[in-house]
């Protein structure tokens, strides 16, 4: 290294050097970081405000005077600006942040296109999410199962993403790593498949130009199942196969151990990535569709279970050598309990899909608790873990303002999902036999509103574990804010206990 190179590198902590096989000497290599950090930044306040809006209509379903008789504050307004803005705003701004930190690294190339489509790829990202979220409150809307955002948004989110594959794909093409590390295939997966799930699912005729107005193409049970095609992809690919991108690069890195088994992540993307296109129509038991049609997404579901948790496998034995770090690192603290969360989740999965135990669980708060184990215990714990890896090498800090207060984090969050999720599975179990429970008449013993009330203790008791969560999320940002300053808490880490 030369000496203009070693201030090159001195003035760019992203620069690193690469050797390079043709001259036989190393070549500075300067990484595009500042969109990471707006992309992170973006993930710790989106987070914030889904756990917020979680909060808020957990609470309206607890004390529904908290509805306020005005429209734009109904639950049924509320309901999807919370879970978009879990899903697309916190999950699709941490996939941008890691993706484009994941992939620069292991291919040894800065981001394709330039700080130029890097910026219209994050201010294209975060107007979408306020378009959407703003037209839900306003109700212009689709009339779908996930209240999906007017033509004009889509519109726009399909250039975004087309210009996210641009910027990824790129950078992969112009890698001076001959290896295409797992990460990106799990990453390159997801890009695409969302692509194709957005753009068909959403085809629609605008009523006019200048309207937010209009018509979908699909209808009747062709929608149904276009939407749960588009509805239960999203989770393969957005929350799985995306998520399966941080894991695979962070949960190494923290760990500081190699991937437990390479052919092991090459078998889990493929048969994932191949199984759960098909899935889908397991969503739809005793509907209109066709009933082989039922029983194949049945059958998928099934067999998923082996993949997934192959991957979990991969995952957490990847720490094989080093479990004692579990004892002193809370950031990988959670990134292994996100793996087991994975692998209770995708367990959960398949057995809700079977018939017998659908026509219990289905549109039951079974379902909610469910989907709620996977997006807080996986989604959200991966995302803190990949957090709290990036801030600090991101903005130049020696480590985390404080060690304990991710603890303190990991804790809360850990007790927060605890108890939303076994509230929910206890209510829609009991939801369940309620509403199919009949008397010696052959007449249906609980009215629908009895079954309603019968619900309150534990809608409370989810509120209480959203406010749990909430507050989590809320220690995170202080400490994220003291590291970003380049602050550091003098403290003993805590420890968890010897075994006797």
């Amino acid at each position: 290294m030369t000496a203009s190179q070693g201030a090159g590198a001195a003035a760019n902590p992203a620069a690193q050097f690469v050797l390079n096989p043709d001259r036989g000497e190393a070549t500075a290599v300067s990484y595009n970081d500042d969109i990471v950090r707006k992309f992170t930044a973006a993930t710790v306040f989106w987070g914030v405000a889904a756990f917020a809006a979680g909060l808020a209509i957990a609470l309206q379903l607890a004390f529904p005077v908290l509805n306020l008789d005005l429209e734009w504050t109904t639950f049924g307004r509320l309901r999807p600006v919370h879970t978009s803005a879990a899903v697309f705003a916190f999950g699709g701004n941490v996939l941008f942040a890691t993706s484009f930190y994941v992939v620069q690294r292991t291919c040894r190339a800065t981001l394709f296109g330039g700080p130029a489509l890097a910026n219209f790829i994050f201010w294209g990202y975060q107007l979408v999410i306020v378009l959407a979220a703003t037209g839900y409150v306003l109700g212009i809307t689709q009339s779908k199962e996930y209240a999906e955002p007017e033509w004009y948004v889509d519109l726009l989110l399909t250039l975004v993403w087309v210009c996210y594959l641009v910027a990824f794909g790129g950078t992969l093409l112009k890698r001076r790593e001959p290896h295409i590390y797992v990460a990106n295939w799990f990453y390159l997966a997801f890009i695409l498949t969302v692509a194709v799930l957005h753009i068909v699912n959403n085809l629609a005729v605008p009523v006019s130009w200048s309207g937010t107005k209009s018509y979908g193409v699909w209808a009747g049970v062709q929608d149904a199942m276009t939407q749960w095609w588009y509805g239960h992809n999203a989770v393969g690919f957005f929350l799985t196969a995306g998520f399966l991108g941080i894991m695979y690069y962070f949960v190494p890195k923290q760990a500081e151990r190699p991937v437990y088994s390479y052919r092991l992540s090459v078998v889990h993307f493929w048969t994932l990535i191949f199984l759960y296109i098909w899935a889908g129509p397991h969503h739809l038991h005793y509907s209109a569709l066709p009933d082989w049609l039922q029983t194949l997404g049945m059958t998928f579901s099934l067999i998923l279970w082996m993949p997934s948790w192959g991957g979990m496998i991969n995952g957490v034995m990847t720490l094989s050598g080093a479990w004692h770090k579990l004892r002193t690192d809370p950031v990988l603290r959670f990134l292994i309990t996100s793996v087991a969360f994975y692998g209770m989740s995708t367990f959960e999965g398949p057995v809700m899909s079977i018939k017998a135990v659908n026509s219990l669980s289905h549109f039951t708060d079974w379902t909610i608790g469910h989907v709620h184990s996977g997006a807080l215990g996986w989604v959200a714990f991966v995302s803190f873990g990949a957090v709290y890896f990036l801030v600090p090498r991101l903005w130049g800090a020696a480590r985390l303002y404080s060690l304990n207060l991710v603890t303190l984090h990991f804790w809360i969050a850990t007790i927060g999902i605890v108890l939303y999720i076994t509230a929910m599975w206890v209510s829609g179990i009991m939801q369940g036999l309620m509403w199919r429970a009949y008397d010696d008449y052959g007449f249906l013993q609980y009215s629908f509103i009895e079954t309603v009330q019968a619900m309150r203790p534990y809608y409370m008791i989810r509120a209480l574990g959203g406010l749990l969560f909430l507050a989590g999320a809320l220690v995170m940002v202080y400490n994220l804010v003291q590291t970003a300053k380049g602050r550091v808490r003098d403290e003993e880490p805590v420890a968890l206990p010897a075994p006797a």
